[in-house]
């Protein structure tokens, strides 16, 4: 047997002071090394060392005394560690310091300090491999003793080959096992006994009102809410999936200390899912004429939305388990997108709900926390449906085209299970952790433009265009909805105000220029506000005149004369006779209430010189009316553009003046010097007005190829035209989008002829008819129509010799 030669350390070690532990041989330690002595030993010994007895050292363990001079050697500790060094890492911030990784070998006993600074180095003993002990004889005896019992029961075990053996060896542990769980069994059992009689007690404490026992009928609160949890589980209609999760927590629930973070969060869990409408709905009113008269009663025009609610309502009166639509309302602000919505809910006789996307960027906000998490909660969806107490509301997801996007994920491909009819039935919220139907769910989205979006997400839906509304059909909803209600909000009566048609009409085209009627809206309410004082005012003066110390008539300031006009009777008193009633509102009322005018039409100003056309325009916000302009001067050729204008809209510029440039001589087109070149020696500037608005698309196109026409002819567009289309390189017209919007937008600045492209002609059918009675529509499948339609006579073509001028 060969023997293992035994641990030799230096004689003389550098001594390392710490006061993070104690080092026992054979452990490891992490010790930070900041003192001064200790930064010069890891320096000189461990960083310039290379020698293995470089890396020894010896720790001491040490307590810091405040009271002591930092510079002289502490009181060291007779006993140290003798460690190896492993690991050397250091670091400048916030000062230098190092931390060292550092192995116990064996013990050492100081015997002199032989040297201070810069570090301390002493002579050492070994002790843990010395051949003479104190007491030497009767310890090696000891040791010897139970070393060999050791070692010989070990072999005994070691020896046991046979089965025989094995058994008698198994056996007597087998035993001794048994035996101690048995006691661990009994001493649990008496434990549950001694609960379960605190428990039997408890009621008894309650009755008898023990003082001091406040504590106590706090928890029997808690165990009687959780009896009630668990019974409204047993007796909830959940599906059997969620009530196997229900009856686990309950059950993880009851062996919680109240005290523990988990305790509550479990809690609000079964809260949650106990008052979930997992079978819970109302009835639907399905009589389609009641809902007709509805509709029409809240919401004027909108036929093609009223339409598609009647449509649901006819097809759920024949048949009961229809799956909920996904509807998107796609319109311009203030058309009554979200007041449909609430509508269609009253409606059907259903709940109704408002989740407001807009800014959202985090898809929790649909789909949950997980519950792993601090503070989470479920998604707006499942806190939607507790909100209501029912499974099947209408839930109004607004502003969806506002969904934005960051590191907690996209919500809206959170959106793409909820607005899914073949998914949402199995609709899984994190928090929940177990499936909800959502089938029976009418959702109603809305948006300002579909552009904004994901393509996924408006697959799944089906859009509803909302347009802006006629000049008539705000005059109508004025009077019918906007009028009332601003009465009614400012305490007024028909009797104190009248707002004639004429005035709503001045209100809409010379004070607001919008798709919606949130603006008009506004000015009504301005205006109410100006009658208010007027009201208050003359009731106030009315009081003072009812004073018995003052003559009928005496002392009056001014009074109303037949004819509307106030005279000055006398100065002595500062109130007048009340005004008469009803306040009529004219333009000179509007004038003084909303002040000028802010749009006047100045189409006619506009075009009264060459080289400016009227374009149509879609916004998010509906249609407008857009000018083009352009002026031409010396130069080397070059196009300039400004306004704003998008990628799209400075190629159709570009296709413009190159369809212009070919036809230059067909239409006699000639620059400043003659030349049919009309970019020699010739610089071009096309000018977007509202120069602060981005601006973008391919429906400028005709527009611009009209006002250079216009430019390089000398020629006057006419003053009421508009028009609107994409153009090729071959100078043919394509179709656009947003016609309906485009359309309002002429009539509403007083235009009277529209040109759009031929293959646009399909839908004019959306035009309302009075609109289409006002205006004049010039359908063009080439640029040559819509220049013969834009200029007055048309566009004149040179004819080659010995041919007339002929007209397009």
């Amino acid at each position: 047997m060969s023997s293992v030669s035994p641990i030799q350390i230096p004689s003389r070690l550098p001594l390392l002071l710490t006061h993070e532990g104690v080092l026992l041989p054979g452990s490891t330690m992490r010790t930070s090394v900041d003192s001064a002595r200790n930064l010069q030993l890891v320096r000189s010994r461990l960083l310039k060392g290379t020698s293995l007895q470089s890396t020894i050292l010896g720790v001491i363990p040490n307590t810091p005394d405040p009271a002591s001079d930092a510079q002289d050697l502490p009181p060291l500790h007779r006993i140290g560690t003798a460690a190896l060094a492993v690991q050397v890492v250091g670091s400048n911030w916030p000062k230098p310091h190092y931390t060292l990784l550092i192995t116990g070998l064996c013990r050492f006993q100081i015997i002199q300090v032989v040297k201070e600074k810069p570090y301390p180095v002493a002579e050492v003993e070994q002790l843990d491999h010395l051949e003479e002990f104190p007491d030497t004889c009767k310890t090696r005896e000891e040791l010897g003793e139970l070393s060999e019992q050791f070692y010989k029961y070990a072999v005994q075990i070691l020896d046991a080959v046979s089965l025989e053996e094995r058994f008698k060896m198994t056996i007597p542990l087998l035993v001794r096992q048994i035996e101690g769980l048995k006691l661990l069994q009994k001493t649990r059992k008496h434990k549950q006994d001694d609960e379960k009689r605190v428990i039997a007690i408890r009621p008894m404490r309650r009755i008898t009102h023990i003082p001091g026992a406040l504590a106590d009928e706090g928890e029997d609160e808690d165990n009687d809410d959780i009896v009630m949890l668990e019974k409204k589980i047993r007796t909830s209609s959940m599906p059997e999936q969620a009530h196997k999760v229900c009856v686990k927590e309950i059950k993880r629930l009851k062996k919680m200390p109240q005290s523990m973070p988990e305790y509550a969060l479990t809690r609000n869990y079964l809260e949650l899912m106990v008052e979930l409408p997992w079978n819970k709905s109302t009835t639907d009113r399905l009589d389609i004429r009641a809902a007709r008269v509805l509709l029409d009663n809240d919401h004027y025009a909108m036929e093609k939305l009223k339409k598609r609610v009647l449509e649901y309502l006819a097809v759920r009166q024949l048949k009961n388990n229809l799956k909920g639509p996904i509807l998107c309302f796609v319109g311009p602000p203030g058309v009554g997108k979200t007041s449909v919505g609430r509508s269609v809910a009253k409606t059907l006789g259903r709940e109704f709900h408002r989740i407001a996307l807009g800014g959202v960027c985090d898809q929790s906000d649909i789909r949950g926390h997980r519950r792993t998490y601090v503070g989470s909660m479920p998604g707006r969806i499942i806190n939607g449906l507790k909100t209501v107490g029912v499974n099947n509301p209408v839930f109004l997801l607004d502003e969806v085209d506002k969904l934005g996007k960051s590191l907690q994920g996209d919500p809206a491909a959170a959106l793409l299970e909820v607005l899914d009819p073949e998914q949402n039935h199995n609709f899984t919220d994190h928090y929940l952790n177990v499936a909800f139907d959502l089938s029976q769910v009418l959702f109603i989205a809305t948006a300002n433009t579909t552009a904004t979006i994901p393509p996924a997400l408006l697959d799944r839906m089906e859009i509803i265009q909302v347009p802006g509304y006629t000049q008539e059909e705000k005059i109508e909803i004025a009077h019918r909805h906007l009028i009332p209600k601003q009465l009614e909000q400012h305490g007024l009566t028909p009797q104190q105000i009248q707002i004639p048609q004429v005035t709503t009409l001045d209100i809409i085209t010379r004070y607001t220029r919008e798709a919606g009627v949130r603006s008009l809206d506004r000015k009504l309410g301005a205006i109410c506000r100006a009658v208010a004082v007027k009201v208050a005012e003359g009731q106030h003066r009315e009081a003072k005149l009812d004073r018995p110390d003052v003559a009928e008539g005496e002392g009056c300031k001014e009074h109303i004369l037949e004819d509307g006009k106030s005279s000055a009777v006398s100065d002595t008193t500062d109130f007048a006779l009340p005004p008469e009633m009803p306040i009529l509102i004219d333009f000179h009322a509007l004038k003084d209430i909303l002040g000028p005018p802010m749009y006047e039409m100045e189409v006619s100003e506009r075009l009264s010189q060459p080289g400016v056309a009227i374009g149509l325009a879609w916004t998010p916000l509906g249609g407008e009316i857009m000018f083009v302009e352009a002026s031409r001067m010396d130069g080397e050729g070059q196009l300039t553009l400004t306004g704003q204008l998008g990628n799209v809209m400075k190629e159709s510029a570009h296709l413009a003046i190159s369809w212009l440039r070919s036809n230059a001589k067909k239409y006699h087109l000639t620059n400043a010097s003659g030349s049919f070149d009309l970019l020699e020696n010739t610089d071009i500037h096309l000018h977007f007005p509202a120069g602060a608005v981005t601006k973008d698309g391919p429906s400028a196109g005709v527009t611009i190829a009209t006002c250079l026409a216009s430019l390089f002819s000398g020629r006057l567009v006419r003053s009421d035209v508009a028009m609107t289309g994409e153009i090729t390189l071959r100078g043919l017209v394509l179709p656009v989008g947003g016609i309906k919007d485009k359309v309002l937008a002429a009539h509403r600045a007083g235009l009277k002829r529209v040109i759009i492209p031929q293959r646009n002609e399909k839908d004019l059918e959306e035009i309302p008819a009075n609109v289409r009675q006002d205006l004049s529509f010039i359908t063009a499948s080439c640029l040559d129509e819509v220049l013969n339609a834009a200029f007055d006579g048309g566009f004149t073509v040179k004819s080659r010799p010995g041919l007339l001028n002929s007209k397009l």
